[in-house]
């Protein structure tokens, strides 16, 4: 009898898996390990970490590390300015990268031939599709 019910409970677990693939839902360990605002990146590795730029700064880095991602992995950044004297908030730029195999660091970066206007700005991460975490800085 406990064999039986023991049976019944795998054969359950199995079905309920193979309805799961057939409707093509993937469940994915993939997480950001760290994201860090930066002045320069090198060697897969964020240089001068802050989260204060000048306005002469031009590139901004944004140096992220995931871990368990499959190849098929999606990174997005979206850049904002969010509280600048003279401007609506708005998006800058926006970024996606699908990950292959082996790629565990990402270089965002955000970059102008100007000077950047003083204020605070943002950059939200995404994973997936799924908004991971938001990244605040200022320029001043």
């Amino acid at each position: 009898m406990r064999n039986r019910a023991i049976f019944s409970a795998f054969l359950a677990l199995a079905m309920a898996a193979l309805a799961l693939s057939a409707c093509g839902v993937s469940i994915s360990t993939a997480n950001i390990k760290s994201a860090v605002l930066a002045k320069g990146y090198d060697n897969d590795e964020a240089v001068e970490p802050t989260n204060v730029f000048a306005p002469d700064d031009q590139t901004i880095h944004l140096a992220v590390k995931v871990a368990n991602a499959p190849s098929d992995t999606i990174v997005k950044a979206i850049w904002y300015l969010a509280e600048v004297e003279g401007y609506e908030p708005s998006v800058i730029d926006e970024t996606s990268i699908t990950l292959d195999s082996f790629q565990d660091s990402i270089d965002f970066t955000l970059a102008t031939d100007q000077t950047w206007p003083v204020g605070k700005y943002k950059v939200e991460l995404y994973l997936d599709g799924k908004l991971d975490q938001t990244l605040e800085y200022e320029v001043k």
